[in-house]
């Protein structure tokens, strides 16, 4: 932790993630910034995808920032172990993506339900993880695996986990120190990024 205080505007929110430092509430109500000196980051090529994901793929419908509110509201659900999302976060983030900031990646079944999904910040090439949620088999896992193919084929940089877990090291995450990720970041962010171009939707 690095900061405590401030507050969840878009402007404070862009500013914290352009230096490499994300949002949590304290058990004390708090506002703190983190900026990990180990930070977990998904290689673009390094991304690992079993045969039964990528059957898994081909199960799903995959859109782009066709129900930010359903993904954030699911990712928030209080029922989660270690959920963190207050009520607060869902409305500044779904600010974010109303000016353009945050995107989300919606998963369907045969069905058309949602089944999974993920939401993050992008600025230029850098996508910031936040969180995400399945229903149903590896459905969260499609959804980071059509961010990784939207970001390597449309100018994305940086793909930031925050920290490391044993789920998302076994997805190919990998834990960098704070200098390099500061120096990726510095890059990223300047390129024109993935998001800049019109939401899309694929099968898979």
């Amino acid at each position: 932790m690095v900061a405590v205080g401030g507050d969840l505007a878009p402007g404070t929110l862009l500013q914290a993630y352009r230096k490499g430092m994300f949002p949590m509430y304290l058990p004390d109500g708090h506002l703190g910034w983190w900026s990990p000196i180990d930070r977990a980051v998904i290689p673009l090529d390094g991304l690992r995808i079993t045969r039964s994901l990528r059957q898994s793929c081909r199960r799903y419908f995959v859109t782009v920032d066709e129900d930010f509110t359903s993904v954030v509201q699911r990712c928030a659900d209080p029922r989660r172990e270690g959920g963190w999302i207050t009520p607060e976060f869902v409305e500044a983030y779904s600010e974010l993506h109303r000016l353009g900031w945050a995107h989300s990646i919606e998963v369907w079944d045969s069905e058309g339900s949602l089944a999974g999904g993920l939401y993050g910040v992008s600025i230029g090439g850098l996508f910031a993880g936040e969180s995400m949620f399945h229903r149903t088999r590896d459905a969260s896992k499609v959804a980071l695996v059509h961010l990784v193919v939207l970001m390597s084929t449309g100018g994305g940089e940086l793909l930031d986990v925050q920290w490391q877990t044993p789920h998302l090291e076994s997805l190919g995450a990998v834990v960098i120190g704070k200098g390099a990720y500061l120096d990726r970041l510095g890059r990223a962010i300047r390129g024109p990024g993935p998001f800049a171009r019109s939401a899309h939707e694929t099968r898979g």
